[in-house]
């Protein structure tokens, strides 16, 4: 199966957040604003990386959370399996994705599955390493106040997008959950093919298609060869919204 969408490769593309490795999503992670040079190489001492290959477990359900995770390339879905085997997908977490921060602060066990949908690398924390952060450090704490509140947002969007609204919204709200980070300024180039699209929205891959022609047609995104590039994010984030 053809992994792109196809389409002449453009000229100037827009640059997707690169991360070299483990150290470089750090620095240019926004928790670590704030903190201390010394304090975030004592962090970095801490952590370590850890490859996933395609359809492999980023983290499961039930287990444990032991750590912290970034996305350092790659790209990941969370997901939710009922006890009759209904999958549903929550989010996608592209690259520069920080998550598991409830589970931690709470001390549960994880309530989603972490799936790579391509190869992926991942940064993870020690959850005293987290807790430490938390116990100490002001800003890491209005960094977690912030990132929880977006999260809640992003979740009440897909509930509403599950619940109320067309394919063509839906999609729209998986891309926006997407790009929705401090690290992607427009126009942002996603790597992300059709199929991916269509698990991360929960629709088949040639009804994600039709929804990213539609998107495009409204100038909102522009589909290029291997992935897309998003124009308008408020555009993106209102659409299907009825006015006020």
């Amino acid at each position: 199966m053809d992994k792109n969408f196809g389409g002449v490769i453009p000229e100037k593309p827009a640059l997707p957040a690169v991360f070299r490795d483990l150290e470089d999503l750090v620095l240019q992670s926004g928790w670590t604003k704030g903190l201390e040079r010394s304090v975030v190489d004592h962090v970095l001492g801490s952590m370590h990386e850890r490859y996933v290959p395609t359809g492999g477990f980023v983290a499961q359900s039930g287990a444990p959370v032991q750590d912290w995770i970034g996305v350092i390339s790659g790209l990941a879905k969370m997901s939710v399996t009922t006890s009759d085997g209904r999958l549903s997908t929550l989010i996608g977490a592209p690259p520069g994705t920080w998550f598991g921060e409830g589970s931690l602060i709470k001390s549960e066990a994880r309530r989603y599955d972490v799936v790579a949908l391509r190869p992926t690398r991942i940064a993870l924390m020690p959850a005293r390493i987290f807790e430490w952060l938390r116990e100490t450090s002001i800003p890491f704490n209005h960094y977690l106040q912030h990132l929880l509140n977006e999260r809640l947002a992003q979740f009440v969007g897909l509930l509403k997008s599950q619940r109320l609204q067309g394919t063509d919204e839906r999609v729209a709200h998986c891309l926006a959950t997407l790009f929705d980070s401090p690290l992607f300024q427009e126009p942002y180039f996603l790597e992300v093919n059709q199929e991916e699209v269509g698990l991360l929205a929960n629709v088949s891959r040639q009804r994600a298609n039709l929804a990213l022609k539609r998107l495009e047609e409204l100038s909102l995104i522009r589909v290029e060869f291997g992935g897309l590039v998003v124009l308008d994010m408020a555009g993106l984030k209102s659409f299907g919204r009825e006015p006020s």
